[in-house]
């Protein structure tokens, strides 16, 4: 059960807990933090679900009853809950963490809940099945890889939307993550599996968890910057695998 007490202090003390770049030990951290996650993100004016869903909603035109949609990362289900508000209502969720899972499937929005170490192992999901793909955060140093996006497109149908949220951190790790995930973007591009939807840049990705306005004598609430970036599988163009 989360703690109804919680601080804005101590979500910022549970964000900095997990330095190791290593996935099994941000799985471990993740199991962890499971029943305060969804608090401690709110504390921090998180925004990624929103963001992916609200910029989906904007340029999906198909049914959404009918639509597949594969939850990437899927956490505690915080998408599958805003996307089930705007009338979608079939979800396939992915994690590296069971502690996540299980408070997922008490949403009970998934038809299905898979268990897959993101960056390290394939996506445990059926090729060609899925109308949308969502990753809202986990996109950074020690989540998923750039190659996962290789993934994403092969499991949509044609015509298929995968939308992906990043928070903008600061550090070395996070600017090289950045820079080889929007080059293997790039390049997915240009051989045709998909074509750009749209990128939307936002100042207001989440508080930073790493300053505390009343201690480090700061005025205003400093904020992480983000992008949405949103993407179409191309209808005609089969899905390459790149050795």
């Amino acid at each position: 059960m989360s703690d109804s007490s919680r601080t804005a202090e101590e979500a910022r003390v549970a964000f900095q807990s997990c330095k190791s770049s290593d996935p099994r030990d941000r799985v471990q951290f993740y199991d962890s933090w499971a029943q305060n996650y969804e608090k401690d993100h709110n504390l921090m004016s998180y925004r990624s679900p929103h963001l992916a869903v609200n910029f989906l909603s904007e340029n999906f035109s198909g049914s959404r009853g009918e639509a597949q949609v594969l939850d990437v990362a899927c956490g505690t289900g915080w998408v599958a809950k805003l996307m089930a508000e705007l009338g979608f209502r079939h979800f396939v969720g992915v994690d590296g963490s069971k502690g996540m899972l299980e408070l997922a499937a008490e949403t009970g929005l998934y038809q299905d809940l898979r268990l897959a170490l993101l960056g390290t192992q394939p996506l445990p999901a059926q090729t060609g099945v899925f109308d949308v793909v969502v990753i809202a955060g986990a996109l950074d140093a020690g989540f998923c890889s750039g190659q996962c996006c290789q993934g994403d497109v092969c499991v949509l149908c044609a015509g298929g939307f995968v939308c992906m949220v990043r928070g903008d951190h600061t550090g070395a790790p996070a600017d090289k993550y950045k820079k080889d995930l929007e080059r293997e973007l790039q390049l997915m591009e240009e051989e045709g599996l998909w074509s750009l939807v749209g990128i939307k840049r936002v100042d207001r990705y989440m508080e930073d968890p790493h300053v505390n306005p009343e201690r480090d004598d700061v005025q205003d609430k400093p904020y992480i910057s983000g992008t949405v970036y949103l993407y179409q599988k191309s209808i005609d163009t089969a899905v390459k695998s790149r050795d």
